[in-house]
């Protein structure tokens, strides 16, 4: 972990530790693990806001909802692998003036696809409203495996810098491996960094916790 102020011992420990705590308060639900940043020296009405995001080593949210918007060949995969589509038609009957619709839409997922031929009109289609809250789909190319893109966005970590100094993402949950959270932890902390204008001074502190569970200091 070169050029890391995190302890990769510490880190462990305390991921254990939460481990066994969820363990002993074994709860109705999967816990989700998240990463906690503080970041401070940021002007959020002056300074760039950061945007990024990075596909961790093992998916990091297992109730993550994905809808693909799919053209012919898409609805047919996606009824083959039991994914969640909606057609052109369905996408025509919502219209780009339902706001209320397009509201419960993105409401309902997480995330989307489209196939490329419907991506270019979703604009059209369904106005602005899945832009404004950061849920514009991503592209389904027809040479790509749609479970494996599905995967690739359960896993897929997003850091943006919104009007607050406070950021929170899913980094995994207890039903991983302490070593795969672990280094999930590690892997997001690094993009992180590499995402703010200084590096390691922008950072005030860390905490990662499970959902029920306490907060642990890492930074």
């Amino acid at each position: 972990m070169s050029g890391s102020k995190i302890s990769s011992d510490q880190v462990r420990q305390s991921v254990a530790t939460i481990f066994a705590e969820a363990a002993a308060n074994k709860r109705g639900f999967c816990e989700t693990v998240e990463l906690q940043v503080n970041l401070k020296n940021y002007d959020t009405k002056k300074d760039k806001r950061f945007s990024g995001q990075i596909k961790l080593s093992t998916v990091t949210k297992p109730k993550f909802s994905v809808c693909v918007f799919a053209d012919q060949q898409h609805c047919d995969e996606a009824t083959k692998i039991g994914a969640e589509f909606m057609d052109i038609e369905a996408l025509k009957k919502i219209g780009p003036k339902n706001k209320k619709a397009i509201k419960k839409l993105s409401k309902k997922y997480d995330a989307f696809l489209a196939s490329e031929t419907i991506l270019r009109q979703v604009p059209k289609l369904l106005g602005p409203g899945l832009n404004k809250v950061g849920k514009f789909p991503l592209l389904l190319s027809h040479s790509e495996d749609m479970a494996t893109k599905i995967s690739e966005v359960k896993s897929t970590v997003k850091f943006q810098l919104k009007k607050v100094l406070c950021l929170a993402v899913a980094v995994g949950h207890i039903q991983l491996t302490e070593r795969e959270i672990a280094t999930n932890v590690i892997q997001s902390i690094n993009f992180l960094i590499s995402l703010l204008k200084k590096g390691w001074q922008n950072i005030k502190t860390l905490y990662i916790k499970s959902s029920m569970g306490r907060s642990f200091r890492i930074y």
